[in-house]
């Protein structure tokens, strides 16, 4: 394994506490600064809308600059922003912070998708891919409880101090393992044997937008991203009003689908590597039999075990195979990849806002699971229809993950 593979990797675990860790020192910052719950709460839903913007626009403005510099940049100012929540006098400061902690965290995974895909053979993309958001998703495993250890020891203070120091040892294993061309600028080949140009600057890679395949791809990210999390986003009151779980056993079942996170996502890269259309119909397929299944057995302690890790599972089998696919119908463009980022965010919001409308509607707490699986049943249609386009305009493209032959 490259180091600079590792160096990614540490980046997306410092980023992945940040976004996770502050779910559960909200009751403290909150007693802090004397604000209330639903102010606290801001520093969750900006963090989250700042991701949406920062991919966007960070990775537009940045097209033309080497794009190991690039991450230099974008971790300096994850560090920038943690070290700011951690020395906050108020609250407005800390939510500047976090602001600026977030706009990193779309480019980073976006760009850095492209570096880690350049540090090994084709053949192996997806998987180096995996790697490096195998980070986010220890993250996610550990973010909520590394939070609430640390601030019910040291404060929650502390917790961001330890963020900035996993930053700044991200920052320097980036400057010294990753190559100083690494994902830079070159020539891709296609499915059907010809070679073709990375779009270097912004006009460029907007080009690139043109392509159905690149807006399909998209568009499946987000509705099955938005499935699953319109499902987790009341994921604990469907444990604990439904199941009868205690509020004490919501943390470990959080855990076990953290768990099922890291497990997805490094099948699901081996897998899109071996078959990358198949492996991310069966993925999505997946998850809309496991959030329907949970639906009908929520109530039942072993199932909803089993089915939390599922889950998490088949959720994040195809984040590695979407990123690769949307890079390779958009010819390399990091501006194809820092949107993938944003799709799934802004499904994010979609989902939880669905599954949010059913509960408000009386339709129960597994109604989020229902409305998840409907989502997600959408994105296979989606990816349906792209995987069969894409093997009507070149038999091998769809069927392999080496990638477009035209868009």
């Amino acid at each position: 394994m490259p180091g600079g593979l590792v160096a990614l990797a540490l980046g997306g675990f410092g980023i992945g506490l940040t976004e996770f860790l502050i779910a559960g020192l909200l009751p403290q910052v909150a007693s802090s600064f004397a604000v209330s719950e639903a102010a606290a709460g801001r520093l969750i839903s900006g963090y989250a809308l700042s991701v949406a913007v920062g991919a966007i626009v960070l990775t537009a403005a940045t097209a033309r600059l080497p794009r190991k510099q690039v991450l230099v940049g974008l971790v300096a100012l994850f560090v920038v922003g943690n070290l700011l929540s951690a020395v906050a006098p108020d609250y407005r400061v800390m939510l500047l912070g976090r602001i600026v902690a977030a706009l990193c965290h779309g480019s980073f995974f976006g760009i850095g998708s492209l570096v880690a895909r350049s540090l090994v053979a084709p053949e192996r993309k997806s998987r180096a891919v995996a790697v490096m958001f195998a980070g986010l998703t220890l993250a996610n495993v550990l973010g909520v409880p590394f939070g609430a250890l640390v601030g019910e020891r040291w404060g929650w203070r502390a917790a961001f101090w330890a963020v900035t120091a996993i930053g700044v040892l991200a920052l320097a294993g980036i400057v010294a393992l990753v190559p100083g061309r690494a994902g830079e600028t070159r020539s891709l080949t296609k499915a059907g044997g010809s070679d073709s140009a990375e779009p270097a600057g912004l006009r460029a890679q907007l080009r690139e937008f043109r392509s159905w395949q690149v807006w399909l791809t998209l568009t499946a990210t987000a509705l099955g991203y938005g499935g699953m999390f319109g499902a987790f986003s009341y994921i604990a009151y469907t444990y604990t009003e439904v199941g009868d779980f205690s509020s004490a056993q919501v943390a470990w079942l959080l855990m076990v689908y953290g768990v099922g996170l890291v497990v997805g996502n490094l099948v699901g890269g081996r897998a899109a590597d071996r078959d990358r259309d198949r492996a991310l119909i069966l993925a999505l397929l997946g998850l809309t039999v496991t959030l329907t299944a949970f639906g009908l057995l929520a109530a039942n302690a072993t199932a909803s075990v089993v089915l939390t890790f599922l889950m998490g599972v088949f959720g994040f089998a195809g984040v590695p195979g979407m990123i690769t696919r949307v890079t390779d119908y958009a010819h390399g463009a990091a501006l194809a990849a820092s949107a993938n980022v944003s799709a799934s965010n802004l499904g994010n919001a979609l989902g939880a806002w669905l599954g949010g409308l059913a509960i408000t509607a009386g339709l129960g707490y597994t109604a989020p699971l229902y409305v998840g699986a409907g989502i997600v049943l959408t994105s296979v249609v989606v990816m349906a229809v792209a995987a069969h386009q894409a093997r009507n305009r070149n038999p091998l493209s769809g069927m392999s993950g080496s990638g477009p032959s035209t868009g």
